[in-house]
Order: C-alpha cells, then sequence, then structure tokens
C-alpha cells in the first residue's frame, strides 16, 4: 500500500538482497535446500487459521474428538509441507535462447527445465517477477503451468520500453501441488542479457537516403558467391566439382586451383545515420531500424553507417536477408 510503502520499502529491499545473495546469476540453475523456499499460499492460511481454531477449542472445552480432528489436519499439513517442497526441489532451470526484440515488444525467452526424478513435478508454475518488469501484449505467454517429466521447453514473454541491453527480471517457478495449503518456490537469476534495439519508426523514403559507391554507376563493387561471373582462383578443396577446376593450370605445372565464380548484387545500398530525416538520436536510430527491416524482407543488399563509423570500419559491410538484418539491428541496440 502507498501509505505504508515508506515503512516496508527498506524490509524488501532487504529481502531482495537476502533471496539475490542466496542465488547467484546464473544461465543453469539447480533448485535445491538453499534456494527453495516453502510458505502457506493465500488459501493455505485459511487453512492455518482452521488448526488454530480446533486447537483452541479442543483445549478450551477439552474435547477429544476436536482434539484428534486438529491432529489430523496437522498429519494432512505435514505431508502436504514434504510432498509441495520435493516438487520443486532438485529442478534444474537451463537457458536456452534470447530473442532479440524492439522496444515494447515481447522479449521471448526459451527454458529448459529439467527432472530428473522418477517421478514427474506437476503444477510447476514459472513466469518472470511482475514487480521488476512491465506488462506484455495480450496473447504472449506471462506465465507457464506445466508438468516436467524429463526435459520440458518453456517459452515466456517480457517488455522493455528502453533500448540497449536489459538484464532479465528473476523468474519464478513455484507450485502449491497437491492441496494448494503451501507454496513453494525459488527464485532463478539468469546471467545472460537480453538487447532491445529501437522501435521502428517509418519515414519518407527517398533517394537521398541511398549513397552509391559511385553516383554514376548503377552496380556495385561488391558481390556475393554465384554462378555468372569469374572473381578468383583458389586451391582445390577434396570434394570440390572437378568442373570448376582449371586444367590450363594444372597443364602448366602450377597445382590443381578452382575457379570461384560471383554474382553482382547491383546497386550499393548504404543506409547512413547522417542521412536519416529525423533530429533526434533515438528517432535516427528508429528510421535505421525501419528501414534495415524493411531491406531484410526484401532481400536487397544493403550496409549501414553509424555515427562515429566510415565505410573502412570493420562492422560496416555489405550484407543481406534477414540474419544480417538481424545483426544489424544488434548494433543499433548496443549504439550509446
Amino acid at each position: 500500500m502507498p501509505l505504508f510503502s515508506p515503512i516496508t520499502r527498506p524490509f524488501a529491499s532487504r529481502l531482495q538482497r537476502f533471496f539475490a545473495n542466496r542465488a547467484p546469476h546464473s544461465d543453469h540453475t539447480t533448485l535445491t535446500l538453499r534456494n527453495v523456499y516453502i510458505f502457506f499460499s493465500r488459501e493455505g492460511m485459511l487453512f492455518a487459521l482452521l488448526l488454530l481454531i480446533t486447537f483452541i477449542m479442543g483445549v478450551n472445552y477439552g474435547n477429544n474428538l476436536v482434539l484428534g480432528l486438529f491432529f489430523y489436519l496437522i498429519s494432512i499439513w505435514v505431508i502436504s509441507l514434504h510432498v509441495t517442497f520435493a516438487h520443486v526441489s532438485g529442478l534444474q532451470v537451463k537457458l536456452r535462447d534470447i530473442q532479440m526484440a524492439g522496444v515494447g515488444e515481447p522479449i521471448w525467452v526459451t527454458l529448459e527445465v529439467i527432472n530428473d526424478k522418477s517421478k514427474p513435478a506437476r503444477q510447476i508454475q514459472l513466469e518472470f517477477d511482475k514487480k521488476q518488469t512491465m506488462s506484455v501484449e495480450e496473447g504472449a505467454s506471462k506465465q507457464v503451468l506445466a508438468t516436467v517429466e524429463g526435459t520440458t521447453l518453456v517459452r515466456l514473454a517480457v517488455a522493455s520500453n528502453q533500448r540497449g541491453r536489459f538484464e532479465l527480471p528473476r523468474l519464478v517457478v513455484s507450485t502449491v501441488y497437491p492441496l494448494g495449503i503451501m507454496r513453494a518456490w525459488s527464485y532463478v537469476y539468469l546471467a545472460s542479457p537480453a538487447w532491445v534495439y529501437p522501435r521502428s519508426l517509418p519515414f519518407e523514403w527517398t533517394e537521398a537516403t541511398r549513397a552509391l559507391s559511385d553516383d554514376e554507376s548503377d552496380w556495385s563493387a561488391y558481390g556475393i558467391k554465384g554462378q555468372n561471373d569469374f572473381d578468383t582462383l583458389d586451391e582445390y578443396v577434396a570434394g570440390e566439382s572437378l568442373a570448376r577446376v582449371s586444367w590450363a593450370h594444372v597443364a602448366r605445372g602450377q597445382g590443381m586451383l578452382t575457379k570461384q565464380f560471383a554474382d553482382s548484387v547491383g546497386q550499393e545500398v548504404c543506409l547512413n545515420y547522417a542521412d536519416m530525416p529525423a533530429i533526434q538520436h533515438e528517432d535516427k536510430l528508429s528510421q535505421l531500424a525501419y528501414a534495415v527491416q524493411k531491406f531484410g524482407q526484401s532481400g536487397e543488399p544493403f550496409m549501414m553507417l553509424l555515427p562515429n563509423e566510415s565505410a573502412s570500419s570493420p562492422e560496416v559491410q555489405l550484407g543481406q536477408g534477414e540474419h544480417y538484418a538481424q545483426a544489424c539491428l544488434l548494433r543499433l541496440a548496443k549504439t550509446p
């Protein structure tokens, strides 16, 4: 409650540090006695109240039937305590993949949950801490309830409203199986970060945003592997087609060399940060993200030039396709 937040905030901060110290950041975590906690669930608090009432009534009135009911309920609680804890303890959580996303979009995190026990772990709930992240769009998986037997893959979504490096919030692994009286949970702190690239900002596309290597030429000095134009000679590698061998060099005793061919990529497109029509730095990056995604979908070759980069920088290379577009988006996410 906001009224008591100045009082409760220091205690909450100390409690979070306590949990973090008992579970160091790692992409492969095993839930053990050290980092698994158990307490009454919300419904279990009513059960605890029932235990207290039956005990007081049994002692106050000296009624053996009521005391017998109390000890029966206590035995149920002890069994539930053991079973609930055992379903979480021993599980292994391993990070498999983090999908890069734009600002405000769901970041999909793929986790591998491993259960080495002979019996399945039921009703295991996995979700990112709601207090440490913004909500994701409708339809995205905020939490997963699964039965873990052997190895189970789980995909969760978390969203960020800021470009750049994004530390994943702590993952909460919990269960209330079998009776819902007790809740056992553990916090998993993943070490690998996610990268968030700028939100796409459409803009009016003009030829001024396309810089050619030669203003009078429609063709690029760069090429890609193909079948049309001879490019260079390379040493022969076992398994290559003999049709590519330059037999003229073999006849002259110069060894076996293979012909490499290339296709021109056509017009060379350079997406230059300085050419973006926006004024603000983040808006320029957002317009670059929009252009990169468009070129990635069309398959047209391009290169991207960011601030403090020159055409000779090792990061500035000509490429094409979705994979190259993702690499460019990652560069935008890491741009200061």
